[in-house]
């Protein structure tokens, strides 16, 4: 009798190349998850429009599996019903996915060197942030040297919005039904740690910021940092995203930071608006 030696396992794949989690990976996956993935995935070049038996087949679920979860895409909104018939097709949600990603990554590789310039300026930290729904996002953030100043602000963090100050940098400079849009947004991640300003106060904050062109206060979300805020105006006239610089508020008060930081930072932000001009996001916050 011969025995034959168990070779090594590794990932497999299924019948249309999905790669699937080894044991390891699976025990710290949702598999749900996955399996949802696997359906969106199912849809290519080649089959745009499918029926669930299809969709079943080219993700290698059974139909029950792939019938509940088609119904929970098409409830997100990433998958459509073609009306009159039993097909199905990706909606143009999942384009957005994938134009966000895009347009983020050319973002990062335009903004990095301007932002670093003025880091190297003002020796100050910077950052750079745009608006997506309620909350600003963070496209890039570049630090002074080793400082940290306790702020546990990365790439990729959101906020809501009007609790911060470079999000009112934003918000003072949209069109008026954007920044209702903004507020009566779900947020994706809620800070109720950050006092939200109630409506009065929130609307002669951004008066405020239309006059002056920035914003220079003590931080809300880090005690003892002070924060100075300028929009990047795009060619519509409209903010398209704001740069911010944050020091000790015990070494800088407003007037010296505005001093050290205000010109370098609204330099930075044509700079800014110029890059995306040339990758065509000049209205990457106005027209959401």
């Amino acid at each position: 009798m011969t025995i034959r030696a168990k070779s090594a396992r590794t990932p497999s794949t299924s019948v249309v190349g999905f790669p699937r989690l080894d044991p390891k990976e699976a025990k710290s996956s949702v598999q749900s998850l996955a399996k949802g993935l696997r359906v969106l995935e199912a849809f290519s070049g080649d089959a745009e429009e499918m029926t669930l038996s299809e969709v079943a087949a080219a993700s290698g679920l059974d139909a029950g599996t792939t019938f509940r979860m088609l119904n929970t895409l098409v409830a997100l909104g990433y998958v459509a019903r073609i009306p009159e018939s039993r097909r199905f097709r990706l909606s143009l949600k999942v384009l957005d996915l994938g134009f966000n990603a895009i347009a983020h990554k050319d973002l990062r590789a335009l903004v990095r060197p301007l932002l670093q310039t003025l880091v190297d300026e003002v020796s100050e930290a910077a950052s750079f942030a745009v608006l997506e729904a309620g909350d600003v996002l963070y496209i890039e953030r570049v630090r002074a040297g080793f400082t940290r100043l306790g702020v546990d602000i990365r790439i990729g963090t959101t906020m809501q919005a009007h609790r911060t100050s470079i999000g009112r940098a934003i918000l003072a400079f949209l069109p008026e039904a954007r920044v209702e849009r903004a507020l009566a947004a779900t947020p994706r991640h809620p800070t109720p740690s950050v006092r939200a300003p109630d409506r009065a106060e929130l609307d002669a904050m951004l008066a405020a910021i239309r006059r002056d062109g920035h914003v220079v206060e003590e931080s809300a979300v880090t005690v003892g940092l002070r924060l100075l805020a300028v929009p990047v105006i795009g060619v519509d006239g409209w903010a398209t995203g704001a740069i911010s610089v944050v020091a000790p508020a015990i070494q800088s008060s407003d007037e010296d930071l505005k001093t050290r930081a205000l010109a370098p930072m609204l330099e930075a932000a044509r700079q800014i608006a110029r890059a995306q001009e040339a990758i065509g996001s000049t209205s990457f916050v106005a027209g959401r």
